[in-house]
């Protein structure tokens, strides 16, 4: 009875293993299957079929939200698909509206500069904001709009990868980091979003008016810059 059992057991891991190869292809489960490995497989399934393009193309056709109605056209985000470093924003703005590039106005060529300055190109990072639609008059986002919108900026994570993400402004801090806490004491410190080292810090709009937060700023993007081993070029040659 007891060898029976055990053979019976055993042809059950068989099947269960035969099955999830035939729906995975090509790795191999070893020991106890977990109650829920077929959804497991399903969700990563469903990673391995995402992709960059198709993700811009889901934000391009996206009317999960009124704000289908209200924009010129949709902003999904720019850079490096392999980048090690994120910017995120809170919305796009009016420039960003009307070219379906991201921070492309005067806050985005300072953020531009600022990317510089750490010794990177726009096109060694990804910009990305957390809606994919201008609110109305550079409004706010509001919750239900976070809501409908930020599974676009996780899959885009999921695809990126990148070591550190930094979020620029406030709203874009408080809005991932699900807290009220101001930009002022979130930022200069290391957060998580969704398993990623984050680091707020103030957005370049608020530096064109505000330039003596400029040192401030550079010290959380040093802190940036250490922990991907980057070195400024003005740094560059000096013992």
């Amino acid at each position: 009875m007891n060898g029976g059992g055990g053979l019976g057991a055993k042809l059950h891991a068989l099947r269960l293993e035969l099955e999830t190869l035939k729906i995975h292809g090509h790795e191999y489960i070893d020991g106890v299957l977990p109650p829920d490995w077929l959804k497991r497989l399903d969700v990563k399934k469903k990673k391995q079929e995402d992709s960059l393009e198709k993700i811009t193309a889901d934000i391009r056709e996206c009317k999960l939200c009124p704000l289908c109605k209200t924009r010129t056209q949709t902003v999904p985000g720019v850079g490096n698909p392999r980048a090690r470093l994120m910017f995120v924003g809170e919305a796009p703005g009016a420039d960003e509206d009307k070219q379906g590039e991201p921070f492309v106005g005067r806050a985005g060529q300072l953020l531009t500069r600022m990317i510089g300055a750490m010794g990177l190109a726009r096109e060694d990072v990804f910009i990305a904001n957390v809606l994919k639609c201008r609110p109305p008059e550079n409004r706010t986002p509001l919750p239900a709009e976070v809501e409908k919108c930020e599974p676009y900026l996780i899959r885009q994570i999921d695809m990126i990868r990148p070591e550190i993400i930094c979020s620029l402004g406030g709203v874009a801090s408080s809005t991932l980091l699900k807290t009220e806490t101001t930009i002022s004491k979130l930022r200069g410190n290391f957060h998580s979003y969704h398993d990623t080292p984050l680091m707020p810090t103030f957005h370049p709009s608020y530096l064109l008016r505000n330039e003596s937060a400029k040192k401030d700023v550079w010290n959380d993007l040093q802190m940036v810059m250490k922990r991907l081993g980057l070195v400024a070029p003005a740094e560059q040659g000096k013992s």
